[in-house]
């Protein structure tokens, strides 16, 4: 059981904490000792799950940019090493190049020191064996172990290695687009292309040096491509306002074909056409979803709760596969994808709106620069054809309206206080004549609307880690976010325990 300490630091299926001084009332939690303990936790952990010694364990370390890194990265890899494993270090790499290492280089395990988007002074730990990212209960029993003191003898014997394996990885994305553009310059199937990159000063700028330029692309203009863990520039993360302006401004100032971006650690990505269309969120799944099902005719997408109905009908109806609503949070999509393929079912893609996408070609990694490169093979393949990459999309219905309103959670158990509002919230749904449950969802309360009552839908459900209630609300009428909040409004007006 894991006392309130050790429990502060489970974000999911990660490790996340304060590795750094520099923001008020936020002191540094995840101390030397403390990650020392956590690292111990693993190598005791995957001892037991691959059935090796530590002195037989193989294991990679990498980190993200955020300044942190290196010496999280110094002490982890340290006692590795001191249990007796041999230990390839990687560097400065993306968090799916780190799992891939469990496929190309044979580790037992990887580990990549990320926080993800999360401000400068956070950090975390990401582990993976070779079955892919680590659910979290894994992670639940890791802390347990960092937590009783269940240290690893110290053995003799043990090594670190230094490893450029994101040279490697890219190598092998370039060989990807070379294959499957099939161009007369097959060296350089890009060649004639302006792509530019914004990669937020997080792990990413080597896509742009790496990949594209290798392949013949003209990547002038490109943004924050070199690592700076302060990000002063924006948040890297696609779901942010300011960080979409800027790959969009950058497109514009350059001419440029398509322009991507990623996240701090690339596990995640987005893209701008070159009419300056944000591939994101709903697009970036209906984008994916139009490349996945190539060849899996009828074949389902998962993807998360908010979704709009636009895609829905997308997926079916101009696709013609099957759309699978499932729970927010990208672990949870990606784990239900697997579960539909093992059942049977044609599951080719698991995808987040926040821009995490798995494919099953590509272990169910979610990965940035994978999805990225996809749209890439995408975009030159119809540029062969004489077409541009929004018509794939062309007939993607988007909401005239969307919001979104994040209500605190007032009460100390805050679950049990969200899972009480959801159950009355359905109570009331089912009780309102022009209120209409939908039949597909899987999180929260999701309740659409006809055109009278405000032409939408909203979701209402309880975040995946926060004393947090997200509501999403869509219209495709003018004025309809505001007639549907104001409907949900006469409901909350009634119940305690949230801040509105």
């Amino acid at each position: 059981m894991l006392n309130e300490f050790y429990r502060q630091f489970k974000s999911g299926t990660d490790i996340r904490g304060v590795a750094s001084e520099g923001v008020a009332g936020q002191p540094v939690n995840l101390t030397d000792d403390v990650i020392e303990n956590m690292a111990d936790g693993f190598v005791h952990w995957l001892s037991k799950k691959v059935g090796k010694q530590p002195s037989e364990l193989k294991i990679s370390v990498g980190r993200d940019s955020r300044i942190s890194g290196p010496h999280i990265m110094a002490l982890t890899t340290e006692r590795f090493r001191r249990a007796g494993a041999q230990v390839l270090c990687c560097g400065l790499a993306s968090t799916p190049s780190m799992f891939m290492t469990t496929v190309d280089l044979g580790c037992d395990g990887a580990l990549q020191i990320t926080a993800s988007h999360h401000p400068f002074n956070r950090n975390g730990l990401k582990f993976f064996t070779r079955g892919g990212g680590l659910e979290g209960s894994d992670i639940e029993d890791i802390l347990t172990f960092a937590q009783d003191g269940k240290h690893p003898d110290l053995m003799d014997g043990g090594s670190t290695t230094d490893v450029d394996y994101m040279t490697d990885y890219a190598k092998g994305l370039c060989e990807k687009i070379k294959r499957e553009v099939n161009a007369d310059d097959y060296e350089h199937p890009l060649k004639g292309f302006k792509i530019v990159v914004d990669a937020g000063n997080g792990a990413g700028g080597f896509y742009a040096e790496k990949v594209l330029a290798v392949l013949g692309a003209d990547t002038e203009g490109s943004r924050y491509l070199d690592p700076d863990g302060m990000f002063p520039n924006h948040v890297p993360n696609p779901e942010d306002a300011v960080a979409m302006a800027s790959i969009s401004e950058a497109v514009r100032e350059n001419n440029a074909d398509l322009g991507v971006i990623f996240d701090t650690d690339v596990d995640r990505g987005g893209a701008v056409d070159s009419k300056g269309n944000e591939i994101n969120r709903n697009r970036l799944v209906a984008v994916a979803a139009a490349i996945a099902l190539e060849g899996n005719d009828g074949g389902t997408v998962v993807t998360d709760s908010i979704t709009s109905s636009g895609l829905k009908a997308f997926i079916e109806e101009n696709l013609g596969g099957r759309h699978y609503r499932y729970r927010r949070g990208y672990k949870n999509v990606i784990d239900k994808a697997l579960e539909l393929n093992a059942q049977g079912i044609n599951c080719p893609l698991a995808i987040e709106t926040s821009g995490h996408a798995a494919m099953r070609e590509n272990y169910f990694l979610d990965d940035g620069a994978y999805l990225c490169t996809k749209i890439i093979i995408k975009a030159a393949q119809m540029r062969k054809e004489g077409k541009e990459l929004d018509e794939l999309t062309a007939d993607l219905r988007e909401p005239l309206e969307s919001r979104e309103i994040r209500y605190q959670i007032t009460e100390k158990d805050f679950r049990a206080c969200g899972e009480r509002i959801i159950a009355d919230l359905t109570a009331y749904a089912e009780a309102q004549p022009d209120w209409h449950l939908a039949d597909d969802n899987r999180e929260g309360v999701r309740v659409s609307f006809d055109r009278d009552n405000g032409d939408g839908w909203f979701l209402l459900r309880l975040s995946v880690h926060d004393p947090i209630m997200p509501l999403n609300i869509e219209s495709d009428s003018e004025g309809g976010v505001e007639i549907i909040l104001g409907k949900l409004q006469e409901f909350l007006k009634t119940t305690t325990g949230l801040k509105l």
